[in-house]
């Protein structure tokens, strides 16, 4: 695609969001409703969830539709009554007063894994700043990425916005168009392909990208193990395992390894043998990499791959492999988009948290932990210990770290791994990040200390 072409788009962008940015915040979050409510209502959120599955070839519509629905109604419940136009916030005794604008022109980049949620995602967050956006779908998703855009501008269209506050880039969108995108924009946004986030952080914009999910989870000896399991797999199944939240390994303890492995065989797995695994690896992986035509799908889909011999097979609901190893030569400490688990046995809940270590050093570094645990002590021993931004304790991991209802987090479908994983956010992607916060700051009475105060404690006890 010609350059000009990326050009025009941003310009238009740009003359739109300049225009827009003068509404107020009552006008802002009637839009962020009226443009949620154009992809949920429930006709069009199956046509595109079905589509989504149709082009991708990932994932299940079924879930996709709930998925789409949860994260978007979360997420406007968090942007209700939310300021983010003019003043946001007053500190008369700090003399601070915050006002919030725009960031000017978002350039979003979006994974085939999530073409719906994800767009739409960053749009309301965009949109609730005034700013504009401008969508750059991976290759997959980009025809459904088009209705969703067409969707929405009929909305801003009908509401009196300019269009060109939602676009997405020219199709067919390549990587020399994204990355030129990138470098026009005012803030890059990225959430998928570790290429696109370190090129995001090359490009010379102002970026957030967030980092590679390969979620290992902790049952200790306290855990409530059927709970545990029921939660384990109806997260690692969402959608195929889709999600970059879905657990890729679990670390137990030994004094319940077999009790977890019967609850996890009860709530819908299968525990390979060693020839079974042997045979699942050399069909899951080609020359290193994924195999394309196993990503996402269902485990009976997988075990009739790999010609698993088994009665129930259309019952099963994932497939689990033992592992000791990490690294390259062993591709099951990896993440695997799709649902098999892997499963570690730790001789104590010191040596799990160090076996989750040598996952994440391999891969997942800065995502998020999860542990099913009775003690009350363990998370804040995780959380202070471990190479992770959260730790989720006693939920369905893939549920719980992009905001629940029933837990604090704001919801996302973008969550930062911090340093850890190259990332410059550590928390969960949301509309503060699409703001410019400015501050008025007035004089206010001295707060000064004395050298006393300061340096009195260190004097006293090694002297001046």
């Amino acid at each position: 695609m010609p350059h000009t072409s990326v050009e025009t788009v941003v310009a238009q962008a740009r003359a739109a969001q300049t225009e827009f940015e003068a509404v107020s915040q009552e006008v802002v979050d009637e839009l962020t409703v009226g443009l949620a409510w154009a992809i949920l209502a429930p006709e069009i959120n199956r046509s595109l969830s079905e589509q989504a599955v149709r082009d991708t070839g990932l994932g299940n519509s079924k879930d996709k539709i709930i998925k789409n629905h949860r994260k978007t109604l979360g997420l406007l419940r968090d942007l209700k009554n939310a300021p983010s136009c003019g003043i946001i916030r007053e500190l008369p005794e700090e003399g601070l007063v915050e006002i919030a604008r725009p960031v000017g022109v978002v350039g979003a980049v979006t994974p085939s894994t999530n073409p719906i949620a994800t767009p739409l995602n960053k749009t309301l967050n965009a949109i609730k700043g005034r700013n504009a956006i401008v969508l750059a779908p991976s290759p997959k998703g980009e025809a459904v990425c088009q209705r969703v855009v067409e969707l929405l501008q009929k909305v801003l269209r009908h509401l009196g916005h300019p269009e060109n506050l939602i676009q997405k880039l020219p199709a067919p969108v390549s990587k020399d168009a994204t990355h030129d995108m990138m470098q026009l924009v005012d803030l890059v946004v990225v959430t998928g392909s570790q290429n696109n986030v370190r090129a995001s952080y090359r490009s010379g914009t102002p970026a957030i990208g967030v980092g590679t999910g390969n979620v290992s989870a902790i049952i200790d000896e306290t855990a409530d193990l059927v709970s545990a399991a029921k939660k384990i797999i109806t997260s690692k199944t969402f959608d195929n395992a889709t999600s970059c939240s879905s657990e890729n390994s679990v670390v137990i303890v030994d004094q319940v390894y077999d009790d977890a492995i019967t609850a996890l065989e009860s709530a819908g797995g299968i525990l390979l043998n060693p020839e079974e695994t042997q045979n699942l690896q050399n069909t899951l992986w080609i020359q290193g990499r994924l195999n394309q035509d196993l990503i996402a799908k269902s485990a009976p889909e997988i075990a009739e791959a790999i010609g698993l011999q088994c009665p129930d097979i259309n019952q099963l609901k994932m497939l689990m492999v033992e592992e000791t190893g990490t690294g390259r030569e062993y591709p099951f400490s990896g993440e695997k988009l799709c649902p098999v688990l892997t499963v570690y046995r730790a001789s104590n809940f010191n040596e799990a948290c160090e076996q989750v270590r040598e996952i994440y050093d391999f891969q997942g570094k800065g995502h998020s932990v999860g542990l099913h645990s009775q003690d009350e002590s363990r998370p804040l021993i995780m959380g202070l210990t471990l190479p992770a931004c959260r730790v989720i304790v006693n939920q369905a991991h893939c549920f719980a770290t992009g905001g629940s209802f029933d837990n604090g987090l704001p919801f996302s479908l973008s969550m930062g791994c911090g340093t850890w994983g190259g990332n410059s956010i550590s928390d969960n992607l949301n509309y503060r990040h699409y703001l410019n916060i400015v501050r008025i700051v007035r004089p206010i009475p001295p707060v000064e200390p004395s050298d006393e105060d300061i340096f009195g404690e260190f004097w006293a006890k090694h002297g001046r």
